[in-house]
């Protein structure tokens, strides 16, 4: 298969893409990479690379202008036309990529999706799915802040997306599927939630469960957990600070005295499983589900190894063919409807 890497996205770009795809075409032999970006650059560091058969596998697609991750996300994608993300969006767009893995500019990716390959019938929005790690497992949060202004009807597609993907790369056999809300009950939460509660109620192509409140989200958790991009992306970027938060205090704290520090070497294992386990770098990154394509955006600060497992994460997406699955989806939905 062939994946198009945005390889001037992200903030140690070019040269962590550039590794992240070396290091994913020694692993995925059924991989094929093309490389976007400036081609003067990306050869340079390729030549830090040594040779290998991984080489037949990659190509370069040339690509003169990067987008800015302080610039508009609509006007970058129409003002700069030969921008690494719109150039790989269009390989998929022509046929000649399966997917698109990019640690660019957030609004810009989904800008030039939506736009360019639009989305899959029956799906009106797309949004960001991003996995979140609880003690036991890990749960799907869709939208991750693809869509800040959702209607009722957008959770619905959020729902049946999620649960989809949930099912099919996370491996759940009938996740259950939650609104954020701020109760439990019914009732609870503002019109849209309401709204949103009513409509997913009387849908039955997904496991719908309920509201689910932000203490219960890693306390005891869904595996499909469906907000507005507004909301999700709050949720996303509290959570990451306070991880990186309370492994900083606790590594001041444990510093403290010669005692804490011994109690420290003796539970070294168990400090470097949770690290492991809230390492972005493990996930890869996150899929923009619902465009006619598969879509996956890394961390802006991806390390190579973070890049080679969105590639993985690409790779494990088109396999599954988890587009096509949700187009069945929301076909069956549209007809219980009727």
């Amino acid at each position: 298969m062939k994946i198009a890497l945005d390889a001037m996205g992200g903030d140690f770009a070019p040269a962590n893409p550039v590794a992240g795809a070396v290091a994913a075409l020694k692993e995925y032999k059924d991989v094929e990479l093309i490389l976007v970006g400036d081609e003067t650059r990306l050869n340079h560091e390729l030549k830090e690379h040594s040779r290998g058969s991984w080489q037949d596998r990659l190509s370069i697609k040339h690509a003169s202008e990067v987008i800015g991750m302080s610039e508009g996300a609509v006007e970058g994608v129409r003002r700069k036309k030969d921008s690494s993300i719109n150039r790989a969006v269009e390989l998929i767009k022509e046929g000649k990529a399966e997917a698109i893995v990019s640690a660019g500019h957030t609004g810009a990716l989904v800008a030039s999706a939506t736009i360019k390959l639009r989305t899959l019938p029956g799906i009106d929005r797309p949004g960001l799915a991003t996995i979140l790690p609880t003690e036991r497992n890990v749960f799907l949060l869709i939208d991750g802040g693809a869509n800040i202004d959702a209607a009722p009807e957008h959770l619905v597609g959020y729902a049946v997306m999620g649960s989809i993907y949930s099912h099919e790369i996370l491996g759940y056999p009938k996740p259950r599927v939650a609104i954020m809300s701020i109760g439990s009950e019914a009732g609870k939460g503002n019109d849209f939630t309401r709204e949103t509660y009513k409509l997913l109620s009387t849908t039955d192509v997904i496991n719908f469960v309920g509201n689910i409140e932000g203490h219960a989200l890693f306390n005891d958790p869904v595996e499909v957990v469906v907000c507005d991009g507004f909301v999700g992306n709050v949720v996303l970027k509290t959570a990451e600070s306070l991880a990186t938060g309370i492994f900083s205090w606790l590594k001041h704290e444990l510093k403290k005295n010669p005692l804490r520090q011994a109690g420290a070497l003796m539970a070294k294992e168990a400090f470097m499983a949770i690290r492991k386990k809230t390492n972005t770098e493990e996930y890869g990154g996150v899929p923009l589900l619902g465009v006619n394509g598969i879509c996956i955006k890394a961390h802006g600060n991806s390390t190579a190894k973070a890049i080679k497992n969105a590639i993985r994460v690409a790779r494990e997406s088109v396999l599954q063919q988890v587009n096509g699955r949700i187009i069945t989806a929301m076909s069956k939905l549209h007809d219980h409807e009727k």
